[in-house]
């Protein structure tokens, strides 16, 4: 069971070098190819493209040199080749070799000047002037073909290159799934764009069973963190969130899963600009948890120089093994453990303060009655001792005790 997981594991959906391992079957309709002539020619390989441009030129003189030799043969000029007074439809045409020499020189324009069309064939006048038209169509047909093929931003995608595995662990106490990218040249990707999907088959609530599912995986496009700058290597990071397809997915889980992380990189090129596709592609396997990307990048003598030797390099680092979802509520728990404490220790101070102010009135009330040994007497006429301070803060009475009023 766990070999033939492995092998599922090893069958990729995109290749490390970013060719998609995919074929196409049971294609009926076929001449939809031929309606887009061009772009089949381009998609072709390099040996079926040489192939098609000899075949294409070498078809077209010989095509050409036949119809110049049927001329020839039905004019009868074969058979006056002796005959000086004899005009022939083309000087010098005496055999079908003849006839194809001067196909390829009329197709493209060289003109030695040994084989030369007569004005007593008009025939011949609009054979040279058909072949004059068709050569320089497949002349620019094919040179056109060869163009495009040459300048395709496909080889400038083998600069670019994607970290060997992707990492998880925490940025700013949040788990992220970071992977890094370059260039290797200095002519710059203007316009870089990133993103990235996730492959994994799943089956609906209701029984659908949908093989090799894409999911979008967020690497900034809220922020506008996607548009890169690349001009040194990048560590792309995706925040593994409510949002993101790894919410739930803990370090043991995450060795007993069978998906594929495609990362695609966008842009065009400064050069020629033309757009430009680079892509790869991470198994669970080729996930490190607890790993982050080591630094490759230092400062030099008036510039910064990347080290492009610790471009694959990472080092172990401590992260928590549980998912992004159950470090979350742990955090929350600590949170709401943390406000409750405070806010029952303001709730205590809250309440004692109050206690210990009429406490303290309190005592000093038993005091001032303690002391009071000789009668007291209240202008205003209030002769009780306890209502004294209130409706002497009421009126502006003045209390004094029996030696003071005295004195």
């Amino acid at each position: 069971m766990d070999c033939g997981r492995s092998k599922r594991r090893r069958q990729r959906y995109v290749e490390k070098n970013g060719r998609c391992n995919v074929q196409h079957g049971n294609m009926r309709k076929t001449y939809r190819y031929l309606t887009d002539i061009f772009t089949t020619l381009v998609d072709l390989n390099w040996r079926c493209s040489l192939l098609v441009f000899v075949m294409a030129y070498a078809v077209t003189w010989l095509f050409f040199g036949a119809i110049w030799y049927l001329i020839a043969y039905c004019r009868g000029d074969l058979d006056h080749l002796e005959d000086e007074s004899w005009t022939p439809c083309v000087n010098n045409v005496n055999g079908f070799v003849s006839a194809f020499l001067f196909s390829i020189e009329t197709e493209t324009t060289i003109g030695y000047g040994h084989r030369v069309i007569t004005d007593q064939c008009p025939v011949g006048t609009m054979l040279l002037l058909l072949q004059a038209i068709l050569g320089s169509m497949v002349n620019a047909f094919m040179v056109g073909c060869m163009f495009v093929k040459i300048s395709q931003p496909n080889k400038r995608a083998e600069t670019l290159v994607f970290s060997r595995n992707a990492v998880i662990s925490q940025r700013d106490d949040k788990l992220c799934l970071m992977f890094r990218v370059g260039d290797l040249r200095s002519s710059h990707i203007v316009g870089a764009n990133m993103r990235a999907k996730l492959i994994k088959s799943k089956q609906t609530q209701e029984g659908e069973f949908i093989p090799l599912d894409q999911t979008d995986i967020s690497v900034g496009f809220e922020t506008g963190d996607d548009r890169l700058f690349l001009v040194s290597p990048l560590v792309i990071s995706h925040e593994i969130d409510v949002r993101s397809p790894f919410w739930d997915m803990s370090q043991a889980q995450l060795e007993k899963e069978d998906f594929e992380i495609v990362v695609i990189l966008e842009g065009m090129v400064e050069a020629t600009g033309m757009t430009c596709q680079a892509r790869s592609s991470y198994l669970a396997e080729e996930l490190l948890w607890g790993h982050r990307f080591s630094p490759m990048m230092s400062l030099a003598d008036g510039f910064f120089d990347v080290d492009y030797g610790a471009f694959h390099h990472t080092f172990e680092v401590n992260t928590p093994s549980c998912s992004a979802r159950e470090l979350a509520l742990a955090a929350a728990r600590l949170d709401a453990h943390l406000y409750w404490s405070i806010s029952s220790r303001l709730d205590e101070e809250k309440w004692e303060g109050p206690n210990l102010t009429e406490q303290t009135g309190k005592s000093n009330d038993s005091e001032s009655v303690r002391e009071g040994d000789g009668p007291t007497f209240i202008v205003g006429g209030v002769t009780n001792t306890q209502d004294q301070s209130v409706v002497g803060e009421q009126n502006g009475s003045v209390t004094t005790d029996q030696s003071e009023s005295e004195a």
